[in-house]
């Protein structure tokens, strides 16, 4: 669908809304900082920014819209109190600015939602309930409790004032890097997206807006080309804060008219582009926050530079962000798993050992396995966990290895 063929119509947004809240935000959404990335510049071979919206109050962009829709609910409605559906952004967002406005706010989440994201819920105030595996079913439950209490929803992209308040991210974009060609936005349900893409197509048509999905989770592509949302039967993807499996009717009229086009990302490459945030850039971010940056690591070429990658959050589990790592070391051929055949006899172990050393391989772990139909009865299969340093170190292991006859396998 051309995002020229869907006419407007009274839940749209505009630049003027979108400037209206950003005076509204004044005091409660911080201008986070926009950072020069020296390393994503030498690997895409144009500059390249940061917007760092992991360091936004909340550890994520989703305050904005949530204080710019609650801000905006009548004294009755308030009274009621409001009610949100989240993994853990949104429903920090929904928290703090229903404290800062003396609201009541109940927050559903997803059964196994990051344990920070819910204490720092419930450290702003909030009643949190678990419910369901995915945002999806998590806001069924809370359209139930809305509908029984009179609760306000806050729904975490599908409202034109959530919209709005997200689009204020746009307008500091331009600010902080007028000479920008290409901004690639972290995407599940689209109001990120929308938001900043009506800011900067408003004021700057000529800048290429790029949203950025986990393809385990990529519902817009397919809604894209259909012409209406299209719900996921599944998902399956680290990065829980876009694991969304309908785009919201709101933000896809944005997102058709607006926005240039949208890609996906694989899993490896999320964890590689997390571990060199953290690395090259010292930022930590959780894994929805990094796929801007995965997106120019894995389509390298795509975009003309400058370009920006929004950082849209930084709350992850420190459990997850372990797990992650070590994942996005293996990715980038950091880790190494063999299978190695040696003399089952005194001195085989250590003879293996000398030549993983020789090649500078830090041995991690070590299994024998001695029973295999694989192996000769003079022989024993040992499993190894090896740290390299690049790809090339782990190519350069492996065929010394086999260079001296030793039977490997990974």
């Amino acid at each position: 669908m051309s995002r020229h063929e869907v006419d407007r119509d009274p839940v749209d947004v505009g630049l003027g809304e979108i400037e209206a809240a950003r005076d509204l935000l004044q005091g409660v959404a911080i201008r986070t900082p926009m950072e020069e990335s020296r390393w994503l510049t030498g690997v895409t071979g144009a500059p390249a920014y940061l917007k760092c919206e992991n360091l936004q109050r909340t550890g994520s962009f989703k305050v904005r819209g949530a204080y710019t829709r609650i801000a905006g609910l009548s004294a009755e409605e308030r009274a009621r109190g409001v009610v949100a559906a989240s993994a853990g952004n949104h429903a920090q967002g929904v928290a703090l600015a229903a404290k800062l406005l003396g609201i009541k706010a109940t927050v559903f989440m997803p059964e196994g939602a990051p344990i920070p994201k819910e204490k720092a819920t419930r450290g702003y105030g909030a009643d949190v309930v678990f419910h369901g595996r995915y945002v999806d079913q998590a806001l069924v439950a809370a359209r139930e409790y809305a509908a029984e209490t009179g609760a306000v929803l806050i729904h975490p992209f599908d409202h034109a004032d959530i919209v709005a308040g997200q689009g204020t991210l746009g307008l500091e974009i331009l600010e902080q890097t007028p000479e920008v060609r290409t901004v690639l936005v972290p995407t599940g349900g689209g109001g990120l997206l929308a938001g900043v893409a009506i800011a900067i197509k408003a004021l700057r048509p000529d800048v290429d807006v790029v949203g950025v999905q986990a393809a385990g989770a990529a519902a817009y592509p397919a809604s894209l080309s259909g012409g209406a949302p299209i719900s996921l039967e599944t998902m399956q993807t680290m990065a829980d804060g876009i694991a969304v499996g309908r785009p919201g009717d709101v933000p896809f009229r944005a997102v058709a008219r607006h926005v240039d086009r949208v890609v996906t990302v694989s899993e490896e490459s999320t964890s590689r582009a997390l571990l060199s945030l953290m690395e090259r850039a010292k930022m930590v971010v959780e894994p929805a926050g990094a796929v801007a940056v995965a997106a120019l690591l894995e389509h390298r070429g795509s975009f003309s530079g400058p370009v920006v990658a929004v950082l849209s959050g930084g709350n992850i589990d420190p459990l997850l962000l372990g797990k992650v790592i070590r994942h996005g070391m293996a990715a980038a051929g950091r880790y190494l798993a063999l299978r190695v055949s040696i003399p089952d006899v005194p001195g085989g172990l250590a003879r293996l050992m000398a030549e993983l050393a020789a090649e500078q391989a830090n041995v991690l772990e070590v299994v024998h396995e001695r029973t295999s139909p694989t192996l000769t009865l003079d022989e024993v299969e040992v499993h190894v966990q090896l740290e390299t340093r690049s790809e090339e170190h782990a190519r350069t292991v492996l065929a010394h290895l086999r260079g001296r006859g030793y039977r490997v396998f990974e």
